[in-house]
């Protein structure tokens, strides 16, 4: 009868262990998933200037002017 106190104690403690891990693996999934919008499909306003005076859409005067006004 003692070793089966003994085991009880091993399982309790095994059982909080397997808690946290669930609880910290379930937490790297919500970072992960609501992390995601926000990094695909973001430009920074450098990025998309750079994108429309590579397609013709503005001239280099408007490139200019429009990274000044940025501050970049």
């Amino acid at each position: 009868m003692p070793m089966m106190y003994g085991w009880g104690q091993y399982d309790m403690l095994g059982g909080g262990f397997m808690w946290l891990l669930f609880l910290i693996l379930l937490g790297v999934v919500i970072y992960f998933v609501a992390g995601w919008p926000r990094r695909s499909g973001t430009e920074t306003p450098i990025e998309i200037l750079k994108k429309r005076y590579a397609s013709g859409e503005i001239a280099k005067e408007q490139f200019e002017q429009m990274k000044k006004d940025l501050g970049l």
